[in-house]
C-alpha cells in the first residue's frame, strides 16, 4: 500500500478507536453507546471500504499507464533495431557486390593469362 494509504488507514483506525474509547466513557445509557459504537464501527467500515476501493482503482491506473509506457518504448525499440537491422542488411549486400565485381575482374584476368599462356610458341626438339 502506498504511505498515503498507510496515513488513510491509520487516521480512520485512530479514529475508530477514540470514538470507541470516547462512548465507552461517556455518560449515557449501554444501549445508546452500543448502538453509538455499532454507527462508528459502520462508518469506519464504510470509510475504509471506500479507502481500499480508490487506492485499488489507483493502482489499477498506475498499471494501466505503466504497460502503455512499456508498449510505447518496446515498440520504439522494436523500430530502432528494425532500422538498424535494415542498415546493417544494405551494407552487407553493397560489400557482397563489391566482392562479386573484383572476383568477376580477377577471373577475367586469370583467363587472359591462361589465353597468353597458350599463345605461347614453345619450340619442339626434332629427333
Amino acid at each position: 500500500m502506498s504511505k498515503a494509504g498507510n496515513t488513510i488507514l491509520a487516521l480512520i483506525t485512530g479514529a475508530a478507536i477514540g470514538a470507541g474509547l470516547g462512548l465507552l466513557y461517556a455518560p449515557e445509557s449501554g444501549d445508546k453507546t452500543r448502538k453509538k459504537i455499532s454507527k462508528n464501527a459502520k462508518e469506519a467500515k464504510r470509510k475504509l471500504e471506500q479507502q481500499i476501493n480508490e487506492t485499488s482503482e489507483n493502482l489499477s491506473a498506475s498499471a494501466k499507464q505503466a504497460k502503455k509506457s512499456f508498449d510505447a518504448k518496446l515498440e520504439d525499440t522494436l523500430k530502432t533495431a528494425s532500422t538498424k537491422a535494415d542498415d546493417i542488411l544494405v551494407t552487407m549486400e553493397r560489400k557482397l557486390e563489391e566482392l562479386r565485381s573484383k572476383n568477376a575482374k580477377t577471373a577475367s584476368k586469370i583467363e587472359e593469362e591462361v589465353q597468353d599462356i597458350k599463345d605461347i610458341n614453345v619450340p619442339t626438339a626434332k629427333v
